[in-house]
């Protein structure tokens, strides 16, 4: 994906941005291939289908985010892969339990086959956990010291347990057919997709250099994941309704077919496209103080609210 590619008509990506994001994932595609299992080992089928959520290509939002905040404290490439594998294969395992038929009953992901169509359920189910297990295996068996490497470790857990990314998904589930408030509406969001998303920023700063992670620094920072993260929800629900299922590599139109509470169904189509760029404005804010060091944070910004899939 470049960043050319990824947003909207007449948003011009800064200069160098694009080649930025190219670089970025590119590297992590690379460090994804090396580190993941290998498909020639046993279980062979339970490897390969893990390697097929995380390497099957999507945008690479949460590994992006941890590099860009990883410059704030000029933390260590190698340092930077690990968090990035680790906050990916968490959203990985995620969407493959999201799309499984207990949950959305989807068989479509990135623009192909779910992992249960390409797979079967039990083979999908068992990638998923496998996936949050590596999580916090790549974190574990990285240099870092052992302090920081909690650290890492405490924050992925907050964002996917219950009080993130699960008990969002369970409010979720529990919602279908009904109409929710907006405070219900952002809880739910700010749990489910937005709890993850700032954690990758926050744990690309917790990468680096403790010296430069002030507590106002870490204040600015998480704001800014905050605000960022559920900017990326409500994009993605006026997405869902204006763009088509070529273009978003997923099933479109599905949270309205399935009576799913979104900023649109519950704000209207022009007031959810008004809150995220009132987000993203909220996000910039948050880190005007941080300079230079920031640069790719507010340009990830632009990325994530004016994107077009």
């Amino acid at each position: 994906m470049t960043a050319a590619a990824a947003v909207g008509p007449g948003v011009q990506a800064p200069e160098g941005f694009s080649q930025w994001v190219n670089d970025a994932t590119d590297r992590f595609q690379a460090v994804a291939t090396e580190m993941l299992p290998s498909p020639d080992d046993v279980p062979q089928r339970l490897h390969q289908a893990m390697r097929y959520a995380v390497l099957g290509g999507g945008k690479h939002v949460r590994p992006l985010l941890v590099y860009a905040a990883g410059e704030v404290t000029a933390a260590d490439c190698e340092a930077l892969d690990r968090a990035a594998l680790a906050v990916e294969y968490v959203h990985a395992y995620s969407l493959v339990h999201d799309d499984l038929p207990c949950m959305d009953n989807d068989i479509l992901r990135r623009g192909q086959p779910t992992v249960h169509v390409a797979f079967d359920e039990a083979t999908a189910m068992l990638a998923g956990d496998a996936l949050q297990a590596e999580a916090f295996k790549v974190l574990a068996d990285g240099a870092l010291p052992a302090s920081q490497t909690a650290s890492l470790m405490r924050e992925l857990a907050h964002a996917a347990g219950t009080e993130g990314m699960c008990g969002g998904q369970a409010i979720d589930l529990a919602a279908v057919g009904h109409t929710l408030a907006l405070p219900e509406l952002e809880r739910m969001h700010r749990m489910k997709t937005g709890a993850l998303l700032r954690a990758a920023v926050l744990m690309g700063a917790l990468s680096g250099q403790a010296a430069l992670l002030t507590e106002s620094t870490r204040e600015a920072l998480a704001h800014y994941g905050d605000a960022i993260g559920l900017a990326f929800q409500v994009v993605d629900d006026v997405l869902d309704v204006e763009a088509s299922t070529a273009t978003l590599g997923k099933t479109a139109g599905k949270d309205a077919a399935q009576s799913k509470p979104t900023y649109v169904s519950v704000m209207g189509l022009e007031a959810a496209r008004a809150l995220s760029l009132r987000l993203r404005a909220q996000a910039l804010d948050a880190i005007a103080s941080l300079g230079p060091r920031a640069t790719r944070l507010r340009d990830l910004a632009d990325l994530i609210v004016c994107r077009n899939h």
